[in-house]
């Protein structure tokens, strides 16, 4: 699969199908849930007691936990970017220190999202309200927490 020391075209072209694959997966199986929270929210169904959050679901404070969330998420996106253009410039020193910022920031954004799981007042059972919420972003955080990974096994190599 190499020829001195590269891959081949052959390789290469296989490569960019399998990540255009991976990423098209990973857009329309987020979009599955960003479906159904639109779909139970903007038509409520009589089960749901017509009316958007289901009775007995209180909603989180958006401008508190999430939002933090949010902030920490943009942060690690300009720490790694700040990473990579450091490493492309032969800078492993600000290369490191940026994987490490990113490392910890994905941490931190795991961290407060398990307590915002601990203080819902719902459950993964309660309605689709609370099925959506905690399946969409139980996934979004794992996909945190495989990244910070894969960057900290880069931050080692």
């Amino acid at each position: 699969a190499t020829f001195q020391g590269f891959h081949t075209y052959r390789v290469s072209v296989g490569f960019r199908w399998g990540n255009n694959l991976f990423i098209n997966s990973e857009v329309f199986f987020f979009l599955a849930f960003f479906w159904a929270y639109f779909h139970s929210s903007l038509a409520p169904t009589f089960e749901l007691g017509s009316c958007w959050p289901p009775v007995g679901v209180d909603f989180l404070n958006p401008f508190s936990v999430p939002l933090l969330n949010t902030a920490v998420l943009l942060a690690s996106g300009v720490s790694v970017t700040w990473a990579h253009h450091a490493l492309m410039e032969n800078d492993r020193s600000g290369g490191v220190v940026g994987l490490i910022v990113t490392v910890c920031l994905g941490v931190y954004f795991s961290v407060l999202q398990a307590g915002e799981y601990y203080d819902a007042s719902f459950g993964l059972s309660d309605s689709v309200f609370g099925s959506v919420f905690f399946v969409a972003t139980g996934f979004h955080g794992l996909h945190v927490l495989i990244g910070s990974t894969f960057l900290l096994v880069c931050l080692f190599r």
